[in-house]
């Protein structure tokens, strides 16, 4: 694989002969609101709250951000907290995700202070990959790109940890393919081709290098093959190779999009997707990282039928009620809800991190979920219903049937609004247990529901900010889904499980 140096110097000075343009539209695609009217209660907590995480969030960046004193310009550091628990750092995953909603969010309003923090998270991290640290070096393999976490300043992080976690680069490639496509929209082709492309490129080696090889999950303790890893990459791989044919570039490593794609289709088990396969745990499978997954790869105009795994897919709606059902009984603070009703969820059942308790991240990634399939049935004007998927509606609408619904029906729109109610309920959950202040923790605790573990939680604000655009109607633009080349009938080998002890 091929990984390129990037220069420095002439990646800033790219970046600053560039001036900063608003974007044209509201990105709103005409979908309307899910909301159901501007003076609800629902509605004017989330127009609260969005103002408040997107602050939430600016306030974590470097190098001005409020609670982060020293951090670099351009990092992402995941909480203030340095106590109980420390995360005072900056993950790749993390900062990815987080910025990938500053660059919608700037593609939504035109916030040239939005664009300013995106282009000093690009000069980051050209600098970032070339730090070497306990995965690795950048050259010649790239193995340092699967460093999980860095000090604040940039510097390489020491301590023992999880390592690698492959899903960083992937993530990483996808923020920064979409600030090039718009730039690419904008008249600033050539930048994204000479400034942003070399680091995507390296991001992109990296994942057709590594895809087949096992690592650490999202939530850092599982090493095996996680289905989020894998369902990222694929979308990192697939849209990778389409920029390179449109910028006229090669894009080392994208080839292996179908391989990778043909492997997603491992972690279903006829009943719900396995969160980690190729590994030794013990546990049910059912994880939050199968929800986070479908709406970091969603596309408006993706078939509920790709391979993908899209939030509209038969498997993943399956998956959703299989995984949302489990919490049900799991904390206290779900007692007596109804099946048709959202609840907190945490990242799994088994999971005693902290005494195992809910995530606001979670929570709203469920009700983004549903707002995305949501949007995809309007999109394409129908919604199929089948044997994997029948149950997930029935809790909804129990006289649904095997069958497609047509836009144009009245049991079409009486669906979608049973499916709108139930996403809603999720939000109101997070409103319940959202402090007055408008704070979010990474969890709130399973029998009080008091915010807990690290305070001011970053990815949990970014979160919220990307669900309440899905709310409201706002959607990012295709990435390309459709246009992925499809599994090959002869795939590569699955990778080896990591060995015991």
């Amino acid at each position: 694989m091929k990984f390129i140096s990037p220069s420095v110097a002439g990646l800033v000075s790219l970046l600053a002969s560039h001036a900063i343009a608003a974007p044209g539209g509201n990105g709103d695609n005409g979908h309307g609101s899910h909301g159901s009217s501007p003076s609800s209660r629902l509605d004017k907590f989330v127009a609260a709250e969005k103002k408040i995480a997107l602050q939430g969030v600016l306030n974590n960046i470097g190098p001005d951000g409020s609670r982060v004193p020293g951090a670099g310009a351009g990092f992402v550091v995941a909480s203030p907290s340095k106590v109980d628990p420390d995360y005072f750092f900056s993950w790749s995953r993390d900062a990815a995700l987080t910025m990938l909603m500053i660059v919608d969010e700037f593609a939504f309003s035109g916030d040239k202070k939005l664009q300013a923090k995106i282009e000093q998270y690009i000069t980051s991290q050209a600098v970032l990959q070339t730090v070497s640290n306990p995965s690795g070096t950048f050259l010649p393999q790239g193995l340092g790109l699967g460093e999980p976490k860095y000090m604040v300043d940039g510097k390489r992080f020491n301590g023992a940890w999880g390592r690698p976690q492959r899903d960083g680069p992937a993530l990483r490639a996808i923020t920064l393919m979409t600030y090039s496509k718009w730039l690419m929209k904008h008249g600033q082709a050539k930048k994204a081709k000479n400034v942003i492309w070399p680091i995507i490129s390296n991001d992109l080696s990296h994942g057709g290098q590594n895809w087949n090889q096992t690592g650490f999950d999202l939530w850092e303790e599982v090493n095996g093959s996680s289905f989020f890893t894998v369902q990222t990459s694929h979308r990192a791989l697939a849209e990778g190779q389409q920029l390179a044919r449109d910028l006229g570039v090669k894009c080392t490593g994208c080839d292996q999009a179908p391989q990778v794609l043909c492997f997603l289709e491992d972690f279903w088990n006829g009943n719900h997707l396995v969160a980690n396969i190729n590994t030794n745990t013990a546990r049910s499978g059912l994880d939050g990282n199968t929800l986070v997954g479908p709406i970091t790869v969603f596309d408006i105009n993706a078939s509920c039928s790709s391979p993908t795994l899209q939030p509209c897919h038969s498997k993943t709606l399956a998956n959703f009620k299989a995984l949302i059902d489990s919490f049900r009984s799991a904390y206290s603070i779900n007692k007596n809800l109804t099946d048709n009703s959202g609840v907190a969820v945490g990242r799994y059942t088994e999971d005693v991190y902290y005494g195992g308790h809910p995530w606001y991240l979670l929570t709203t990634a469920s009700a983004e979920l549903l707002y995305d399939a949501i949007a995809q049935w309007k999109t394409q004007r129908f919604l199929a219903v089948d044997s994997t998927s029948l149950s997930f509606f029935k809790d909804l609408y129990p006289s649904i049937k095997p069958k497609v619904y047509k836009s144009n029906t009245k049991e079409f729109n009486s669906i979608l609004a049973a499916i709108t109610a139930y996403a809603d309920s999720f939000v109101a959950i997070a409103e319940k247990y959202t402090p007055a202040d408008g704070s979010l923790s990474e969890q709130f605790n399973r029998t009080s529901g008091a915010p807990l573990s690290a305070t001011h939680l970053t990815w949990s604000y970014a979160a919220f900010v990307t669900m309440s655009r899905r709310r409201a109607g706002s959607f990012p633009p295709t990435w390309g889904s459709s246009r992925a080349a499809s599994p090959p009938d002869d795939p590569a080998p699955p990778p080896p499980p990591p060995p015991r002890g």
